[in-house]
């Protein structure tokens, strides 16, 4: 498995336990988070914040279909499973692009369906 890859696996088992420090180191200074619809984050700070959605209870159940690299971009494609304090359940089907600098994770795009 490649370093970048090592490195995606890390923050998605990071997200698993709700670590952010794990999380956190995988990321650079000034990393954005763009999901499409929902939001646009700017630095870890803004990123920290948003490990533990105030909409949810507990930690995600996440699992990886497929990683595939190219250059310095990693694209992972799985679902999603967590419980909301609503009570409810999101269970959903999501592709993250992952776009690296200097080994690290610079910027996030995530897609993510409702199943």
């Amino acid at each position: 498995m490649t370093h970048n890859k090592k490195i995606v696996m890390t923050y998605m088992k990071g997200f698993e336990k709700s670590d952010h420090e794990t999380i956190l180191s995988c990321l650079a200074d000034d990393v954005t988070w763009y999901m499409p619809g929902m939001f646009h984050l700017s630095g870890k700070k803004e990123f920290d914040n948003e490990i533990q959605n105030e909409n949810f209870v507990g930690s995600p159940v996440i699992e990886i279909s497929r990683l595939t690299e190219e250059n310095d971009v990693v694209v992972a494609e799985g679902n999603v499973k967590s419980q909301m304090k609503s009570g409810e359940f999101l269970n959903a089907m999501f592709c993250d692009v992952f776009e690296f600098e200097n080994g690290i994770i610079k910027q996030l795009t995530t897609y993510q369906v409702e199943k």
